[in-house]
């Protein structure tokens, strides 16, 4: 039996410092393989006490798996220890349409919008997925591959999923940010990316407090327009109306996320 470890890899991303990325391996038997999960905010994933906000308590969630049904996951956690304003900007795609920017923010803040989910989107696909496969013990193909991510990162992994149906199976939507982004240019841009093959979209909101009921709002807007155009075997909302925006709540839901990733309840077509 070959024991859990977190292996720390530093990767390039483009123009900017080496990337920090985590991956969580459960213990396995020589030879056994997983599918994989890669998630933003790495720094929140897998510690409570070296995570600012909390910890989505990833290992646990796996290991509970394995006990209840034998099945698992590697976790691959994508770390970004930067400003806010620079977490945000590469966790927000410019091909979905311009940010919708409120009147009251300042200048100086709006020098600082610089939209660049594309180019995190090439660093997970060029970078960070190629050594996973090569150096972890993951089973690779779409069917194997998800992506989940919270707040900006659920956006992004709503963006991920549409974007590349031909790697990834199934995405975890928790809590997108959608208000920042006109409903038309939202409807174009999802109808533009449908193709034959759309990926699982597990979404998940809150409303426990002001910012989670406004990406409710948004989610479910997201999410009453893709039942009229997108299979609807490939879609499932769960709203929490309690829950606020937090990693404790995200750490509960994505327990149901890994579960239905690892069992696979859901058709690939």
């Amino acid at each position: 039996m070959i024991d859990a470890k977190i292996t720390e890899l530093k990767l390039p991303y483009p123009n900017l410092e080496d990337r920090l990325i985590r991956v969580y391996v459960p213990a396995h038997e020589d030879g056994e393989t997983f599918p994989v999960i890669y998630m933003t905010d790495g720094q929140n994933l897998f510690e409570e006490e070296t995570s600012t906000f909390g910890s989505w308590l990833t290992r646990e969630a796996v290991e509970a798996e394995r006990k209840s049904s034998g099945q698992g996951a590697i976790i691959v956690g994508i770390h970004n220890d930067g400003a806010p304003w620079q977490r945000a900007n590469e966790l927000c795609p410019r091909s979905i349409g311009e940010i919708v920017v409120p009147d009251e923010i300042p200048k100086e803040a709006r020098s600082m919008i610089a939209q660049e989910g594309e180019v995190f989107a090439e660093f997970v696909l060029s970078t960070v997925k190629p050594v996973i496969e090569d150096r972890f013990p993951v089973k690779t193909g779409r069917e194997n591959t998800a992506f989940c991510g919270s707040s900006s990162g659920g956006l992004e992994s709503f963006y991920m999923a549409l974007n590349y149906p031909e790697v990834f199976c199934a995405a975890g939507v928790f809590s997108p940010v959608y208000y920042i982004y006109s409903p038309a240019d939202l409807q174009s841009w999802i109808l533009s990316s449908i193709k034959e093959k759309m990926p699982y979209l597990y979404f998940y909101a809150g409303g426990g407090d002001e910012l989670e009921k406004v990406l409710r709002e948004g989610m479910e807007f997201v999410y009453d327009f893709l039942v009229q155009c997108y299979p609807s075997e490939q879609l499932n909302a769960v709203i929490l109306p309690e829950n606020k925006h937090n990693e404790e709540a995200w750490r509960e839901i994505f327990k149901d996320f890994l579960h239905t990733f690892c069992l696979k309840r859901f058709d690939y077509i």
